[in-house]
Parts: structure tokens; C-alpha cells; sequence
């Protein structure tokens, strides 16, 4: 992104302003890339206008992870809540979660290279791994599986999508659509009925045009 000019005195931009530049920055160039003074330059602001919003660059990292909590680990949480009338309904609108707008898989991503770097990072990343995981588990437990069961079940759905965003893989949409039947027989042991496939295909098509 090109630098713009830097704005006459007196205009210092906005939280979410700032927020959103190193939003940016962070999933393009890592959190090294995360600097205030690059973040101005974007901008076009002064340096001096962070600190009417922001404390110090820390401040600017853990507002961040509390955007990539909400952007990752929420709608994934929220998705196993959803009501569904059968299993292989409720699996699929976990995996619609996945697939769609409502999980950021580029700020997952750029958060777990993070964690590679910074201890302190890799302890949340556990921690949310755990709030995911037992959220699944509860899902599928509560579709008749057993804890073990719910548990093998949950981290294979769970390492299976982690895995697909860490490889960054480039497997196209609709190569992925007609594996999503098979996946969903291996996660919660039962098919998913034609009309199920169609209504999930048909959301997800919608929410992504």
C-alpha cells in the first residue's frame, strides 16, 4: 500500500483507523511489520497521533489478538452452538465457518507465525486452541459420542482445517466442496443427506459473492 501524505495538524485519524493499519500490516508483513511509524506513512498521519489512541506499540498488539480472538475464535464457538437437526448439519455449519468470511484464516495464519516468534503468543494461541477444541468436543458430544470419541473427532476436524490454513493451501473451491461429503461421514459418522449439501453449498456460494 502506497504512503500517503502526511495530514495537517489537528487530524489525528481513529482508533479503528489505527486498529485496521495494523490489521493490515500484520497479516501482510508479519508483526515485525507492525510499526508506528510505517503505520502513520499509510496513513498519512503524524506520529504523535497513535499515542491519542494507543499507549505504546504493545497496546497496539493486544488489541490485535483481541481482533483476532473475535475474527477467529468466537464465530468458530458460535458456529458449534448453532441449532441444526442433525449431525452432519451441525458439522456443516462448522465447516462453513471455516470456509466462509466469518473465520479470517489470513489473521489465523499471521497470528500462529507470530507465536513462532514470541513465547507469550504461543500460550494464547494454545489457549484459544483449547477453547476450540472444547467446543467442538461439546458439540459432537452432545449428537450421542462419547467423550474419547468426541474428543478424536473434535481435533480431527479441528488439525484438519488448522492444517489446510497453515500449508496455505491452494485447493480451489469447488475441489473442496465435493471432498466436504466424505469429510463429514469421518467427523461425526454419519452422511450428510442431499438436501443438506445443497442448502450448505448454497450459503456458503452466497456468502462469498
Amino acid at each position: 500500500m502506497d504512503a500517503k501524505p502526511i495530514s495537517p495538524s489537528g487530524w489525528r485519524g481513529s482508533r479503528d483507523g489505527w486498529l485496521e493499519a495494523g490489521y493490515r500490516a500484520l497479516i501482510e508483513k508479519g508483526v515485525d511489520g507492525v510499526r508506528i511509524m510505517p503505520l502513520a506513512r499509510t496513513l498519512g498521519l503524524s506520529r504523535t497521533s497513535f499515542y491519542w489512541f494507543f499507549q505504546d506499540r504493545e497496546a497496539l498488539l493486544a488489541a490485535l489478538l483481541e481482533l483476532w480472538e473475535d475474527r477467529t475464535t468466537r464465530p468458530l464457538i458460535d458456529a458449534t452452538r448453532q441449532d441444526a437437526a442433525t449431525p452432519a448439519e451441525a458439522m456443516l455449519g462448522v465447516i462453513g465457518c471455516f470456509l466462509s468470511d466469518a473465520f479470517e484464516a489470513r489473521l489465523e495464519f499471521a497470528v500462529r507465525s507470530w507465536a513462532l516468534q514470541d513465547p507469550a503468543i504461543a500460550d494464547r494461541v494454545t489457549v484459544a486452541d483449547t477453547r476450540r477444541l472444547a467446543a467442538l468436543s461439546r458439540m459432537l458430544t452432545s449428537w450421542g459420542h462419547d467423550p474419547m470419541a468426541a474428543d478424536v473427532r473434535a481435533r480431527t476436524v479441528y488439525l484438519v482445517q488448522i492444517g489446510y490454513i497453515s500449508m496455505q493451501s491452494s485447493e480451489d473451491l469447488q475441489t473442496r466442496l465435493a471432498r466436504i461429503p466424505s469429510y463429514v461421514e469421518i467427523y461425526t459418522g454419519t452422511s450428510p443427506q442431499p438436501g443438506e449439501i445443497a442448502r450448505f453449498t448454497a450459503r456458503l456460494l452466497g456468502d462469498r459473492s
